[in-house]
């Protein structure tokens, strides 16, 4: 009997543990209790939750500064939800910061380029 009840203790606990947090709902505690989110990121999602709740992780990733793909899918799996949603990532890769407008022509060059020998070896 005692062993039961340590294990439905247990139980309880681990689920806990593991419960979702939903950005929308989660006051400051529960917000740093989730694993990635320190007090002034937890501070800075109340007060843009107070012009209003998000919409979803696309809206979250907007209005948050410092929450793209990568910290969003670290997140979720830390058990944050927007609307009881996990996030699904798009695939979409952010440019990474101080590139600028030459790197990013500079890249784009190098791929075109790299396009036009494979279709020149292919023909």
């Amino acid at each position: 009997m005692f062993k039961q009840i340590i294990a439905v203790a247990l139980a309880f606990f681990a689920a806990a543990a593991f419960a979702s947090v939903d950005i929308n709902k989660a006051n400051q505690a529960e917000l740093e209790a989730v694993k990635g989110l320190g007090t002034v990121t937890a501070g800075k999602i109340i007060e843009e939750r107070k012009k209003g709740e998000f919409k979803n992780w696309a809206d979250v990733q907007q209005r948050m500064h410092g929450i793209k793909d990568a910290r969003a899918t670290k997140l979720s799996s830390a058990g944050l939800t927007v609307g009881s949603e996990a996030y699904q990532s798009t695939g979409i890769v952010a440019p990474a910061k101080g590139k600028g407008k030459k790197a990013a022509k500079m890249a784009d060059k190098a791929s075109d380029a790299k396009a036009s020998k494979k279709k020149a070896a292919q023909q």
